[in-house]
Formats: C-alpha cells, structure tokens, sequence
C-alpha cells in the first residue's frame, strides 16, 4: 500500500497509509488528517484540499490541468510554483512516500 507523508504547517508529520487509485484528498479525509478540509468531496470545485508538493516529487506527477490551475489562483493560502489540489493527485505504487505539506489555513 503506498503511503503519503502529509506535514503540517507546524512541521508536525502525518504518515497515511491509501488504497492505490485514490487521491491524496480522499487518503488524507479518510484518516483524518487536519488541514484538508475538501469541501466539494474532491469535485476540483474549491481549493480546500490545496498541498505544496516536497520539490523532489514534483517532476513525478502529471500535468496539471486548467481547471485546477485556476483553482488555485484562489487559494486561501499563498500560491506557490509547487501548489497543487490533493483531490488531483492519483495515489500509485510509484508515489509510495510522496511528501505533502499543507498550508497554514484553506479558507
């Protein structure tokens, strides 16, 4: 089962174990993870599942998608060359470690 490790803003770490095919979004809102509060259920409506991917992992991820690119013009938080919605984010074996901080606040 591939694992992500969301960090908070206070650097505290959140190791979550996901089923493969899901998105970090519905990983994180599974077990609970505080700072991703996915308001529209991971429909890429909102922004309140906004992550900044660990810069070794970026290169990794596909594209990202106009859509979200403008989702993310509206974040609550700063928006980073790293910024991206977990919702967006499919969980494979290939991103077993992935490494995820979440901002200081979504809304």
């Amino acid at each position: 089962m591939p694992a992500i490790i969301f960090i908070h803003a206070d650097g505290k770490p959140d190791r979550v174990e996901t089923s493969g095919g899901e998105s970090a979004m519905q990983a994180a809102t599974r077990h609970g993870v505080e700072g991703i509060l996915a308001e529209c259920g991971g429909n890429a409506m909102c922004a309140t599942c906004h992550v900044y991917v660990d810069e070794s992992w970026l290169a990794r991820l596909p594209a990202i998608a106009d859509d979200e690119v403008a989702l993310l013009d509206g974040t609550a938080a700063e928006r980073r060359p790293n910024s991206r919605l977990s919702c967006q984010i499919t969980v494979t074996s290939e991103l077993d470690g992935l490494v995820l901080r979440l901002p200081e606040r979504q809304i």
